[in-house]
């Protein structure tokens, strides 16, 4: 059903010295006083609905509703939202692939047009997230560790070579070019389109929640479940609610010394304490202009974090200024500028600037960021480096929890004694065994890349060195932060203290970090040590960098050198010395610290445009492993019955033209009972498979020996291993089991202790449904689909929780599976619930008869019943439900569009 767009009359012509640029939909020429007042990022979702507007998916309407964006989003109005374009990274693109290859499938066999599933908006794709730390502290780590990312990964790779030919519309970059969101601001970023001449705003959805890094750019970008990208791929409109934004003040400069991501763990507390969850936050003030490129970036990549759907940093000169270091065109940027300008979209700070209208304000005066690092389990958890010492000790005094391990006092001074490679070593509770320079946060910053290194340089000068059971690495986010780093001369400095360049990809901070010695693993165990992990990433969950480091610390590159040389968590930098130089000679952090200006020279002079043209020149043409993979052709996917890593999923294997309508949910089992916090991390690890879990066995049964086992994330195209891989994280804590950590559950009509798996299974062959009760947060984390998918093949058919992570709760919607929030004031333990109680939830089989955010009864079978809010927060959702999920939706909606 296409209309006319009822804006035509506001296309205009961007003219350019001789020519012409293309045509645009002109906000100024709506003549509207309100526009001008708008923050910027709304305006990107003003101009996406006027373009996209058809009155069907995008209606007049919700045009006025962002125009009256000061008035419409106190009230939380809905309104659709068409992106660009999609971006996908591996762990997240193979299942979106084999679900596209599945939606062929199911077009075939519902006797509809299977070319038509194909992706409507550019999809990019990089391959980044496969590469494990297995060689560390080694000068051919690169070549080593690709090689086993080949062996372990080819079917994969093969796979996903396959969908890039099949479908029209897709870039596959592949693996060893680097970070997806690196890759994603340095090259994919188009700032502004030109499609067959009509000029608009870049804006993108990427399943994977750091896509937000791009908001650094000046592109509207976040993450979104992998559920929600397929339909977007597929030209279904996002729909979302109308964001309130935070106006984030920033004055003053960053003092001499301190990073920009001590600035981001800064900015990330504060606005978790202000709470953003649902909200943009966009950052203005003179301050900006102090701030690089690259450390809007790393403010913006952290928007997971503090909770916000996007971190924004409109486009103003410094952005143009890191699109021509980056090696886009004059051209290019000549017309970015022109478009932004005539749109009103462009800051120039030189001039007087309108007052713009903000739900909520917050400011914060550069010089007042100190150096810091968070943890021990949180990325909002942040210690002040001055208060480090006190806070590790009260870390190790404290119960178990956030910021607690519950080490008896008189154990606190343990020494664990053991042998590494011959030589006599020593192990304490805080001692650092991983130190790695990794992730997208950092990596595509030259000023702390390059801090590192300078850090290195003066280690190494005065004789300092890194124990050598200390797993160290450094994986850049592109090819481009080597070339820096040699051009500077710095990275000898670095392979001397063990940080050898390990792959270009993500890794330690997703939990890629490979094993540590086994004596160090045997000295952690059997001394029941709280071993410390120092990352410069953005994600310090418990159980995610490494089942065997308890504390996991998120700190900026060169603060990572400074611990691996000091070798523990547990020092006071300001009076503690780090070590001891080669004449004796005790040194301290200051000696070893570099100046910002120091910094900025070597910036200045190693970081230049010629390098990332180089790079990104190369980049498509990929290497010799990648190019000598052979694939099948054509459009439908040959599944091979017996992969291990591809298969075809149960979704629509047994779909009809006609929607099943809603359910609600009978007598059902409770599966888990949680409290709070539980992260997508819990739900579906993308780590590696523990020997003892229904995953391992199930791959056992098939011949695949245990080292070739790999992570859940790259098995994540293979429903079987997934749906084992459900509730599978080794630290999670299920109440029914009383306090115990661990993926088990208790069969409730039994009494058993079962895997969740196999409990999940029994309640099916049963013919019971099953719930989860959960308290807040309920998904917070990584945008993960499996999270949302997982639970759906185990049966679980309603999430009973507090309050969910915005992606999460989609994912649910997505997979037809009903999220509900107790009542402010109420959860699981006030009503008394234990979860051996068995559960009834009443919903109308006629979807008319639903309202989004209605009251729904939920009873239980002794008596209890209570009051929930039914979270399909909008009418569209809602028919999601009513096909059964997202994807369903879409296929009966094209055969339906072609008849």
């Amino acid at each position: 059903m296409v209309n006319e767009n009822p804006f035509k009359s506001i296309l205009k012509t961007l003219e350019k010295p001789g020519g012409e640029y293309g045509k645009y939909y002109s906000l100024p020429a709506l003549n509207d006083p309100r526009i001008d007042r708008l923050p910027y990022s709304i305006k990107i979702l003003l101009e996406s609905a006027i373009r996209n507007c058809d009155e069907f998916q995008v209606k007049s309407n919700d045009v006025e509703k962002i125009i009256d964006w000061e008035n419409s989003a106190p009230k939380l109005v809905e309104i659709p939202f068409k992106p660009a374009r999609v971006l996908l990274q591996d762990f997240t693109g193979v299942p979106a692939v084999v679900d596209l290859a599945c939606m062929r499938d199911a077009m075939n066999n519902l006797g509809g047009d299977s070319n038509k599933i194909n992706p409507l908006v550019p999809v990019d794709l990089v391959i980044d997230h496969s590469v494990q730390v297995d060689v560390a502290r080694s000068e051919n780590a690169v070549q080593a560790n690709m090689e086993l990312e080949f062996q372990r990964n080819k079917e994969r790779f093969a796979f996903l070579k396959w969908g890039s030919n099949a479908f029209q519309n897709m870039l596959v970059v592949p693996p060893g070019s680097g970070i997806v969101h690196q890759v994603n601001l340095e090259y994919l970023g188009r700032v502004v389109f030109n499609t067959d001449g009509l000029l608009y705003p870049d804006s993108v959805v990427g399943t994977d929640s750091h896509t937000t890094m791009i908001d650094g750019l000046g592109v509207a970008g976040w993450g979104v479940g992998g559920i929600e990208a397929e339909a977007a791929m597929l030209g279904q409109p996002m729909s979302m609610v109308l964001p309130g934004v935070v106006g984030f003040k920033l004055s003053g400069k960053l003092r001499d010394g301190v990073t920009a991501t001590d600035l981001v763990l800064t900015v990330t507390q504060m606005l978790r304490k202000h709470g953003v969850v649902g909200k943009f936050v966009e950052f203005y003030g003179e301050g900006m202009s102090e701030l690089s490129l690259a450390d809007r970036a790393t403010i913006a990549n952290m928007s997971p974090e503090y909770g916000a759907t996007m971190g924004f940093f409109p486009v103003d000169h410094v952005t143009l200024q890191y699109l021509k270091l980056t090696g886009r065109s004059d051209e290019t940027v000549s017309l970015i500028e022109s478009y932004l300008r005539a749109n009103r979209m462009f800051v120039d700070y030189s001039e007087p600037q309108i007052e713009r209208v903000y739900s909520s304000c917050l400011a914060l005066n550069l010089e007042d960021v100190e150096p810091c690092i968070s943890g021990p389990k949180r990325p909002h958890d942040r210690v002040t480096l001055r208060e480090m010492k006190a806070d590790w000790h009260a870390c190790l005094d404290n119960r178990v929890g956030f910021k607690g391990f519950a080490i008896p006092k008189e154990s606190q001074g343990k020494v664990a004694e053991f042998s590494f490679r011959g030589t006599p070593a020593q192990l304490r509770h805080g001692d650092v065994v991983i130190a790695a320079i990794t992730s997208c946060t950092n990596t595509s910053n030259p000023s702390v890349m390059l801090g590192a290194a300078l850090v290195a340089k003066k280690a190494c000068e005065l004789g300092l060195e890194v124990k050598p059971w200390i797993k160290t690495s450094l994986a850049p986010g592109s090819g481009v932060v080597t070339k820096y780093l040699e051009k500077s001369g710095l990275q000898k400095y670095l392979n001397q203290l063990g940080f050898h360049i390990v792959g270009y990809g993500c890794t330690t901070c997703i939990g890629n970090s490979g094993d540590i010695d086994e004596a160090v693993a045997s000295a952690i165990t059997e001394n029941d040590l709280v071993a410390a992990a120092v990352l410069s990433g953005n994600r310090n969950f418990e159980g995610r960098v490494h089942p065997l480091t308890r504390a996991n610390y998120l700190a900026s590159p060169p603060l990572v050198v400074a611990y691996a040389l000091a070798g523990t968590v547990g020092i006071d930098f300001e009076t503690e010395p780090i070590g001891v130089g080669k004449d004796g000679k005790q040194i301290f952090f200051r000696d070893i610290w570099p100046s910002n200006d120091e910094v900025a020279q070597v910036v200045h002079s190693s970081v230049l445009p010629d390098m990332f043209k180089a790079t990104y020149q190369a980049i498509t043409k990929g290497n010799p492993m990648w190019n000598q993979l052979s694939v099948p052709s054509g459009n439908l996917y040959a599944w091979d019955s017996k992969s291990t890593y591809i298969h075809d999923p149960p979704y629509f294997k047994s779909m009809t033209m006609s929607p099943p309508g809603p359910h609600g949910v009978k007598d059902a089992y409770c599966l888990l009972n949680f409290g709070d916090s539980i992260t997508t991390d819990h739900i579906s690890p993308a780590g590696s498979i523990h020997k003892d879990s229904p995953a391992a066995r199930y791959l056992m049964e098939r011949g695949v020996d245990r080292r070739d086992f790999n992570s859940y994330g790259s098995r994540r195209g293979n429903d079987e291993v997934m749906a084992r891989g459900t509730f599978a994280n080794i630290r999670i804590v299920n109440k029914l089991l009383g306090g115990e950590v661990g993926p088990k559950t208790i069969h409730i009509s039994t009494g058993e202790k079962l895997s969740v798996f196999d409990a999940a299974m029994r309640y099916k062959s049963e013919g019971h449904d099953t719930v989860i009760l959960a308290g807040a947060e309920y998904g917070s984390g990584s945008s993960r689909d499996w999270a949302a998918k997982g639970p759906k093949l185990l049966g679980v058919k309603a999430v009973i929780a507090k309050s969910f992570e915005r992606i999460h709760r989609s994912n649910l919607v997505g997979m037809g599976i009903i999220p509900l929030c107790f009542k402010p004031g109420e959860d699981a333990e006030t009503l008394g619930l234990t979860g051996h109680e068995r559960y009834s939830i009443d919903l109308p089989s006629n979807v008319n008869e639903i309202r989004p955010g209605q009251d729904v009864t939920v009873a239980t079978d002794n008596g209890k019943s209570f009051t929930c809010t039914l979270r399909f927060d909008t009418e569209v959702e809602l028919a999601y439900f009513d096909h059964g999920g997202i994807l369903q939706y879409v296929i009966r909606n094209l055969i339906h569009a072609n008849h």
